[in-house]
């Protein structure tokens, strides 16, 4: 009798190591997929490649290290186009057709809320790197870019503590970012007795910016806030310069000009402006572990880095201290190691915060110098705590006032229609 079991569990022991063997192949030898969707093309292509660049410096220093859980890590890069509907096609695409573990990507806060939808019924993971508006919580969105604490309020309190600034211009392109930026900020103004003398937005493709110059000018105002994107910056910049607006008398502290944005804008006739980031290339130490040196030894010497660039190398680096900690490249296990994650980076220290799902990260502002680089002239010393939903009013205002928005533009995250500049309505 014993010998019939021994004869009987011979098989399936067999058939056990046999799976087992199968399972361990597999997982030591396939490739972790990731995905990486960012506009390649388009007018947003100016920002975003450069963010594509260093998400793929982060991947590239994973493998040499060995990969992850003894496999290399392979990426696929879809073109977002710079078009929000296309972005969502390409992000069900990584996840259905390329079977991607995580998705790095989007910078538009319209790319990135139309790829939402996708992330959350497929139930799976975005790393988002862009300083944003805030106003938005997603279980399937983990946020490594600055939220509206971290960018916005404290730029618009050190405007009126040390511009003296009491009269603010804000302008923006047209769609849910600068809008979201605009009502943050006009709360703002108005609960430090400051004055907003004109709000403006741009349709998102446009270079039609002389109407809003010729008020600048006339408006005299004592600083101007910009959340223009994308190549719109060029007819803006140099249109200011055109019409003798200089930094001295009328200063513009834009939200969105870094670094790589420098490269293609007039750096010395903007040398005075200003920007708000978690991170400049001037801050680091000047060593061969720095951000920038290992991402000029790649891409070549007359490089730059920026934040939104360190955010999106970092966004990878997290991700992958996660797949670690999990075992696991697999999705839900990811997703509940991430928060809990946290690392040494370029602006000092970042880290995952659990209940929001946003990065604690430290706020710098920077004056433009005539190289293309910032001298830093506040910093906040520490890391702040994300705040996604600023505090000038309740969560379903804010939600209310997004709706609002949505369904003004059609069903839309951008305003499809371009008109003359337009005030907020």
């Amino acid at each position: 009798m014993r010998k019939l079991w021994i004869w009987l569990a011979i098989p399936l022991i067999l058939v056990i190591a046999a799976g087992a063997w199968y399972v361990f192949m597999e997982h030591a030898e396939s490739p972790i997929r990731v995905g990486i969707l960012h506009s390649r093309t388009g007018r947003m292509a100016m920002s975003e490649s450069s963010m594509i660049d260093a998400e793929v410096l982060a991947l590239e220093e994973i493998n040499a290290r060995g990969g992850l859980l003894g496999r290399k890590v392979e990426w696929v890069i879809a073109d977002g186009g710079s078009d929000w509907p296309r972005f969502a096609r390409e992000a069900r695409r990584l996840i259905e057709t390329e079977n991607v573990s995580v998705v790095f990507g989007c910078w538009t806060s319209a790319s990135r809320k139309s790829v939402k939808p996708v992330f959350e019924e497929k139930n799976h993971l975005l790393v988002y790197p862009m300083a944003y508006e805030g106003i938005e919580r997603s279980p399937n969105i983990v946020y490594t870019g600055a939220a509206p604490n971290q960018q916005i309020i404290p730029t618009v309190k050190w405007c009126y503590d040390h511009l003296k600034a009491r009269r603010f211009f804000l302008v923006g392109s047209d769609y849910v970012w600068p809008r979201c930026v605009g009502a943050i900020a006009r709360d703002q103004i108005k609960g430090l007795g400051a004055e907003v003398v004109s709000d403006r937005y741009v349709f998102f493709d446009s270079s039609s910016v002389d109407g809003i110059i010729d008020e600048i000018k006339t408006k005299k105002p004592d600083v101007v806030l910009s959340s223009l994107v994308g190549e719109t910056n060029v007819a803006f910049y140099t249109r200011l310069a055109a019409a003798g607006v200089w930094p001295a008398t009328i200063p513009i502290v834009s939200f969105s000009i870094a670094e790589e944005e420098l490269r293609k804008l007039p750096a010395a006739s903007m040398a005075g402006d200003y920007a708000a980031w978690t991170y400049f290339q001037s801050i680091e130490r000047d060593d061969a572990n720095s951000f920038a040196r290992r991402f000029q030894a790649r891409y070549g010497a007359d490089r730059v880095v920026s934040s939104t660039m360190a955010s999106a190398y970092d966004g990878v680096m997290l991700w992958s201290k996660a797949v670690e900690e999990a075992d696991s490249a697999e999705v839900s296990r990811v997703r509940r190691f991430i928060v809990r994650q946290s690392m040494g980076a370029h602006g000092g220290v970042t880290a995952i915060d659990e209940e929001t799902q946003h990065a604690w990260l430290p706020v710098y502002i920077g004056k433009i110098r005539n190289d293309g680089q910032f001298d830093v002239v506040w910093s906040s010393s520490k890391p702040v705590r994300p705040v996604p939903y600023p505090i000038s009013r309740s969560r379903s205002e804010w939600e209310e006032f997004l709706g609002s928005l949505y369904r003004g533009w059609g069903g839309s995250w951008s305003n499809p229609v371009e008109t003359k500049a337009e005030p907020a309505g």
